[in-house]
């Protein structure tokens, strides 16, 4: 196994959107999709797609919407043994609005990702332990995500960490314990205290963190790029031009992208790139995990936009 994603799952409820309604406002919607999402398992699917081995931690409600995250993992060829519903729970959603110029506003209802306990990642062992990453997110308890990091540790498996939805009650001393700290600018702003609306902000505030000995602090910046900061160097990573549709799990996009590339092999920055390119790619479709290309689609993106790089030199 390549991967270990110990995290969420939802059902997207998709609605795009002309504006938002005011209060007490009734408005119609041009259009709604349904789709499997969540961040953990939008990590697992993009990382799937390329190729990694994964296995998915996770719960799932006693529903029609559990049944049908079960089967859309399976297909994608994630490893569901440690998938289980939790009876008499619905599944979590995430009602989703997409705005005409591709921007989201999300909300979340965690339902059974609420039962996802340390207890599950004990029951899990012996597979965690073949894994040579474990990717994590803030959609299960707190409990749980510092047991997968302790886990981490005692075996000596890289983690990653996505801080989202940020919670300002997560510790620091487990966000330190972790190799690679993956915040967008609202969840760092957060996290931080401190503000990100320049470069040069975004910057300070990852320096912050960096201060606070976090190894590895990478923001993901929309059409900015990507920020990757460490206590010896910082890189920027600049984003493709790319005509954005629907953003939606662009950053889960990028997280199983990163995840892949760095397991295979070990070079950070090469897969950064390689991630910015797999998330600017997600954009120019709808939806989240149905937007994630191919492996052939993601290089043959990537030697496009080089080459034109090169061609404007």
């Amino acid at each position: 196994m390549d991967i270990a994603v110990i995290g969420s799952n939802m059902v997207d409820l998709i609605t795009y959107i002309d504006r938002m309604p005011k209060e007490g406002e009734t408005l119609e919607a041009p259009s709604f999709e349904l789709g499997c999402g969540g961040k953990g398992a939008n990590q697992a699917v993009a990382a799937a797609k390329l190729g990694s081995k994964v296995m998915m931690v996770t719960k799932v409600g006693d529903d029609l919407f559990g049944s049908n995250t079960i089967q859309n993992l399976q297909k994608y060829g994630i490893n569901t043994e440690f998938t289980s519903k939790v009876p008499g729970i619905p599944s979590g959603v995430a009602p989703i609005f997409v705005d005409p110029e591709s921007k989201n506003r999300i909300l979340i209802v965690k339902g059974a990702n609420q039962n996802l306990l340390p207890m599950d990642i004990n029951n899990a062992t012996a597979r965690l332990k073949e894994c040579s990453l474990i990717v994590l997110q803030l959609e299960i308890p707190l409990p749980t995500i510092y047991r997968a990091i302790d886990f981490g540790n005692e075996h000596n498996i890289p983690i990653i960490l996505n801080p989202a939805p940020a919670s300002r009650e997560l510790d620091f001393d487990y966000i330190c314990k972790c190799d690679f700290f993956m915040p967008n600018e609202t969840e760092l702003e957060i996290l931080t205290g401190m503000p990100v609306d320049t470069e040069e902000h975004i910057r300070d505030a990852a320096a912050f963190l960096i201060g606070k000995g976090v190894k590895n602090v990478i923001v993901t910046m929309g059409n900015r790029g990507v920020l990757w900061a460490t206590k010896d160097n910082v890189h920027r990573v600049e984003a493709h031009s790319v005509d954005a549709i629907d953003t939606t799990g662009a950053g889960d996009a990028f997280i199983g992208c990163f995840s892949h590339y760095y397991v295979k092999d070990k070079d950070i920055l090469s897969a950064i790139k390689m991630a910015t390119g797999f998330a600017g790619l997600s954009v120019t479709k709808r939806g989240t995990q149905i937007s994630y290309p191919s492996k052939d689609e993601l290089i043959q993106f990537v030697k496009e936009k080089e080459s034109s790089l090169f061609k404007g030199c």
